[in-house]
């Protein structure tokens, strides 16, 4: 793993040497992240670059993972996708796994570090016990908050006037609440397996070891299977121009333990393009991280065709890679991208 020196000329001088006064000013205190899932998604890829860099400046730091069960997550699933504006069917069982799995998990972690950081609105209720330990509290909200379900926000929310501050990866993100927030995006880490220089010869080994030819130019998107990702539009848009370009489709994707809908999306995705060779659908481990490096690199054009997406940190990975991306203009992805410049931003399968 990269030490923080490493990065001096990829960030610059000025920004190291910020991060190190700065870290100055935190000696003695400790710092806490809790999430839902060790590996998978954005939010865990980010905490497993973040966390050592954080102790490597001095700063001691822990991550602890909540568990939960089938009903727990199956609930939780709803409330993400509910949160970013699709509207769930959420029943008083959804709320009572949601209440009964944070109870036991206050009683499982050690929550007294001086900084506590809550990813998401799986553990958001663990802020309970903020009162009683008096530490201080932000909630980072990785979601699209600005179409929220009003129930389920209603919910959550007033567990979220309880944190010390909120962190959003957007201004459009940001809600009416009592508690200051905070605008901070999301990151990729340039060092790392997924985002660092590939030879040549490297891509076409891997490549050649998961099967796929390289006969044609790829159209690729990398994205968890998630109904939110939209994976059948980008098979039906990717017929729409299969008469016009000689092209082959490539959705590649994984799952993680706080995702029970992954498996029934892939399922739906290998249905919908049953029978067409130029159609690869392809499940990877949350893991494959040189894999998905050499896949990016040897795609054409990097597709992420979301409904909604909170930031969509496979953009920042296609551009750090000098991909041209085309993907939805929705959540933080048009942060990411200049329209028509290092990308193409669409509302639409057309």
């Amino acid at each position: 793993m990269a030490r923080l020196e490493e990065y001096r000329s990829l960030a610059g001088s000025n920004v190291i040497d910020e991060l190190r006064l700065l870290a100055q000013r935190l000696k003695g205190r400790t710092v806490l992240h809790v999430n839902s899932t060790a590996v998978g998604g954005g939010v865990a890829e980010i905490l497993n670059r973040m966390v050592p860099l954080l102790n490597e400046l001095e700063v001691p730091t822990r991550w602890e993972v909540i568990k939960g069960g089938e009903a727990f997550f199956a609930a939780t699933k709803k409330f993400h996708n509910a949160l970013h504006g699709d509207p769930q069917e959420l029943r008083p069982r959804d709320y009572q796994a949601f209440e009964e799995t944070t109870d036991e998990n206050l009683n499982a972690l050690k929550l007294d570090a001086d900084f506590v950081f809550i990813h998401d609105p799986q553990p958001a209720a663990l802020v309970k016990k903020r009162a009683a330990l008096k530490n201080r509290w932000l909630w980072r909200c990785h979601i699209d908050l600005s179409h929220a379900d009003p129930g389920v926000w209603s919910f959550l929310r007033p567990y979220v006037e309880d944190y010390d501050a909120c962190v959003v990866s957007s201004p459009a993100f940001a809600q009416k609440l009592p508690i200051p927030q905070i605008l901070i995006a999301p990151s990729i880490d340039p060092l790392s397996d997924k985002n660092r220089d590939l030879e040549e010869h490297e891509v076409r080994q891997i490549m050649e070891r998961l099967k796929i030819p390289l006969d044609k130019p790829l159209i690729t998107q990398v994205s968890r299977f998630d109904r939110l990702k939209d994976p059948l539009g980008v098979i039906k848009a990717f017929r729409s121009i299969k008469t016009s370009a000689e092209a082959r489709l490539l959705l590649v994707g994984g799952s993680a333990p706080d995702d029970p809908e992954g498996t029934l999306v892939y399922q739906e995705a290998l249905d919908e393009a049953k029978g067409e060779e130029d159609i690869i659908i392809l499940a990877l481990p949350p893991t494959s991280h040189i894999e998905i490096n050499a896949i990016q690199r040897a795609s054409s054009i990097i597709l992420q065709k979301s409904i909604r997406e909170g930031f969509g940190l496979t953009v920042s990975e296609a551009l750090w890679k000098g991909k041209p991306v085309i993907a939805g203009a929705v959540g933080g992805i048009p942060q990411q991208i200049i329209h028509k410049q290092s990308g193409i931003l669409v509302h639409s399968i057309e």
